[in-house]
């Protein structure tokens, strides 16, 4: 299987980060067609990729040889039985979405069964995502190797179960949301301490990218890391953040979680 052409349904976040990552490394396929709605995201998306066909005709993209479904699952229950008699029979979908299931979105497109899961995440944008992804059965090595490498410019991709999809998006897909702020709130307060602003990027840049080393390759259990510094000036604040962290976390996972 080789890729003439590649089809995204829907034109948003998710699709600027894969195109600005191919982009990036210079490895942009030669033709891909966006399929969306919103008149000022095709502009957008035209202004940034000049390569890229923005449209609004989403059969299109059902012609590509890979479509990547970046929809989110209300607008997917929509779009994707409209496109059950023009998807190309040899052409994989990959779906970027949590919530349906492969068995849901085989039904919806009439039995078809080529079907990839990849759960997206924003650090792609440079490379350095982590991007899980399930292969369905009906696809053989030739494929996913294929398809392993279209992702490679996004960062890692590992293979992981299809139930286990839902787990990641709220862990890695989201994850940056739950920490970006506070980082950015640390560089307004080295700024106000006196250090310029690529200083204190710097420093907590650096800071962060050691904290999660320290606990990937430290061999360390959380007690003897937590261990490591004598001082934590938010220690009184730990229980209310953990328990917003096991409270609502855990209830958005049950709410995307496929059931059955």
């Amino acid at each position: 299987m080789e890729i003439d052409s590649i089809g995204f349904l829907g034109g948003g976040r998710i699709v600027r980060i894969m195109l600005t990552a191919w982009q990036k490394k210079c490895s942009l396929p030669r033709r891909i067609i966006v399929s969306e709605n919103d008149g000022a995201i095709r502009e957008r998306l035209k202004a940034e990729f000049p390569s890229v066909e923005a449209v609004t005709d989403c059969t299109l993209v059902a012609g590509c040889d890979i479509v990547f479904m970046a929809l989110h699952p209300p607008a997917a229950k929509t779009v994707l039985p409209e496109l059950k008699l023009s998807l190309n029979p040899k052409a994989v979908l990959v779906s970027l979405a949590p919530v349906l299931t492969s068995v849901k979105i085989g039904g919806m497109l009439g039995g078809f069964n080529r079907i990839a899961r990849m759960i997206p995440n924003a650090p792609s944008i440079i490379g350095k995502g982590y991007n899980p992804v399930w292969y369905a059965p009906s696809l053989g090595k030739p494929e996913c190797e294929l398809l392993d490498g279209l992702f490679s410019p996004l960062g890692d991709t590992p293979v992981v179960s299809e139930d286990a999809l839902e787990a990641y998006a709220i862990l890695s897909a989201m994850g940056p949301t739950y920490f970006w702020f506070q980082l950015f709130q640390l560089i307004e307060l080295g700024q106000s301490f006196g250090l310029e602003r690529e200083a204190a990027t710097e420093a907590v840049c650096r800071m962060i990218c050691g904290a999660a080393g320290t606990i990937y390759k430290g061999k360390l259990s959380p007690e003897q890391i937590l261990d490591l510094i004598p001082v934590n000036p938010l220690a009184e604040d730990e229980p209310a953040v953990k328990k917003i962290y096991q409270e609502r976390l855990t209830a958005l996972y049950n709410k995307i979680k496929p059931a059955g």
